[in-house]
């Protein structure tokens, strides 16, 4: 099988790295909690830490809402709770990807009943031609056009997470 990538993993390690200062520099003094959105987001959230030098908190949500197919079903469901208090945390949420925005309002929404002093959303990859809520998105790696991909944590029936890139996944044969 052969992959072409959209995203190469040397532009994917360059932009983890200027994300992450950009981070450091919102948060110096501060110490927040990195609420990473499994399981897509494992590769990003583990780049993004290492690079930061400053102090956090880890903690993760499951969620659901695709099922075994390359569409949302508009539905979410919440399958793993956080572990941990946000009141009166600053928080980052670390999401793979934003495509509609349905699931990401669903979190930010959530979120905030929670009582968090601060919420920013830290997403890779950004997918504005499938919007349908208008979300707002603090800090993000790459804006791609309307396809599906695979690759750096992001899966079709959890394969190809492992792909130190992203490639446009079509026709059930990656590129």
């Amino acid at each position: 099988m052969k992959f072409l990538p959209l995203i190469t993993e040397e532009e994917i390690k360059k932009r983890v790295a200027e994300l992450s200062v950009e981070i450091k520099n919102d948060f110096a003094g501060k110490e927040p909690v990195f609420v990473g959105i499994l399981n897509g987001c494992f590769p990003f959230l583990a780049d993004l830490i290492r690079h930061l030098d400053i102090n956090c908190n880890i903690d993760f949500m499951r969620l659901r809402s695709y099922g075994a197919s390359t569409e949302t079903t508009g539905v979410v469901e919440i399958t793993a709770e956080l572990q941990r208090s946000i009141v009166g945390r600053d928080v980052i949420v670390v999401e793979d990807i934003v495509d509609t925005g349905l699931t990401m309002a669903y979190i930010m929404e959530n979120l905030k009943t929670r009582r968090p002093d601060n919420i920013k959303i830290c997403v890779l990859l950004d997918k504005p031609a499938r919007r349908l809520v208008d979300i707002k998105l603090d800090y993000v790696g790459f804006t791609i056009p309307d396809k599906f991909v695979v690759g750096y944590g992001l899966d079709y029936e959890e394969r190809y997470r492992n792909l130190p890139f992203i490639t446009v996944y079509e026709d059930e044969k990656p590129l």
